[in-house]
């Protein structure tokens, strides 16, 4: 068998149904729409939530709460999560990213003091919570914030 020799299953392609060709077609004068009516006007199609005039279900559900479009996404890091480091290291959002600690999508790093830490780190973050940076520099680390997040 060739390639020109394809051919579709008997049954599979269908003819497309022509109509408005008048009346020897069978789909001629009004085109298969019926006799006035909604559904014989052009555009005569309401939208996908319409239910017949009812209240659409969109609209009967009561809305809740409140989204603030200009909240900051942070990527938490616990200091449980920062044992695996060398001591001394600098450890950046790149290399937090680099070494599979925080999603790639994440904008912003905070560091949380959950964990214990008992090498010194330089680490480089957005935000710091007070409990992390208390723990960062009693072990002897360096805390630094980066700022414009």
């Amino acid at each position: 068998m060739k390639l020109h020799e394809l051919k579709p299953q008997p049954g599979a392609k269908k003819k497309q149904k022509r109509v408005g060709r008048g009346p020897g077609s069978g789909h001629g004068k009004t085109s298969t729409r019926g006799h006035k009516g909604q559904g014989a006007r052009s555009g005569g199609t309401k939208g996908p939530g319409f239910e017949g005039g009812q209240q659409p279900l969109i609209r009967r559900i009561p809305k809740r709460g409140f989204k603030n479009i200009f909240r900051k996404e942070y990527a938490i890091v616990n200091l449980s999560d920062l044992g695996r480091f060398d001591k001394n290291q600098q450890i950046t959002p790149e290399l937090l990213k680099v070494t599979g600690v925080i999603r790639k999508s994440a904008a912003a790093v905070k560091v949380l003091g959950d964990g214990e830490i008992t090498k010194p780190l330089n680490i480089v973050a957005h935000k710091f919570s007070q409990g992390a940076m208390a723990k960062i520099q009693s072990a002897g680390g360096k805390v630094e914030v980066i700022q414009g997040v």
